[in-house]
């Protein structure tokens, strides 16, 4: 590669990097705002989410776009081969945060004000809120240093979040029967809880592909014991 060519191909990993920090940036923001409009039932929150949801799609599209011309146009390879296929990957994963962080909002702008207190009475929904913020926090921070170091533990993290999950779906179950819960709400929770065990299993993905992009390494994945519980939509 001559220094023209090098000198092109950095200044678009430059401009990949810059796009890719806006994307999960975005993300972040997304789902916090999702998380607020769940807890305080804000209608404000869950419009920005929507907004939020088709920046990231489109941005996204570039991101694939600029990714694919890299591979065509300077045949990288290396580090710099594996910075665009992570980044390729990881845009899917935050394009589902996004799309995730808009389900909720839309199941938040739902619910009655007296359905909203109920959800902030559940302590074990809002630490689900908590978990999966943190690790999808973690794993986008890990991005933007380029460091694998903190993910490295991501999987024992994720697993908290399935037990959590588990856990809280028996208990909304179990509130439906003895009709302490009326079943419209409790559905809309399972779904919330699943989306939120989702989100944290993309917070996975994207330490993962941190992880494959600094070191070339992918992190060490102990599958989990089927619980028997439903598990919904794979996406």
């Amino acid at each position: 590669m001559t220094g023209v060519e090098r000198k092109a191909l950095t200044e678009s990993l430059d401009q990949l990097n810059e796009n890719m920090a806006t994307l999960a940036e975005l993300a972040k923001v997304a789902i916090r705002k999702a998380v607020e409009s769940l807890e305080e039932g804000g209608k404000a929150e869950a419009d920005a989410v929507f907004t939020l949801d088709q920046e990231i799609f489109a941005l996204k599209q570039e991101i694939t776009r600029r990714c694919v011309d890299l591979i065509a146009l300077h045949a990288p390879v290396a580090r710099d081969l594996r910075t665009i296929t992570a980044s390729l990957e990881m845009t899917t994963d935050l394009d589902r945060i996004g799309r995730y962080s808009r389900d909720i909002a839309e199941i938040a702008r739902e619910i009655a004000p007296s359905a909203s207190r109920e959800v902030r009475r559940m302590d074990k929904l809002a630490k689900m809120g908590e978990l999966t913020v943190r690790m999808i926090d973690l794993a986008l921070d890990a991005f933007r240093h380029r460091d694998a170091e903190p993910v490295k533990n991501m999987i024992a993290e994720d697993d908290a979040v399935d037990d959590l999950h588990d856990d809280l779906f028996r208990e909304l179950v179990a509130r439906m029967a003895d009709r302490s819960l009326s079943p419209h709400i409790g559905a809309q929770l399972i779904l919330i809880n699943r989306y939120f065990e989702r989100l944290a299993d993309h917070a996975v993905n994207i330490g993962d592909h941190v992880a494959y992009m600094v070191t070339g390494q992918r992190l060490t994945r102990v599958k989990r014991p089927k619980t028997g519980l439903p598990l919904g939509p794979q996406y």
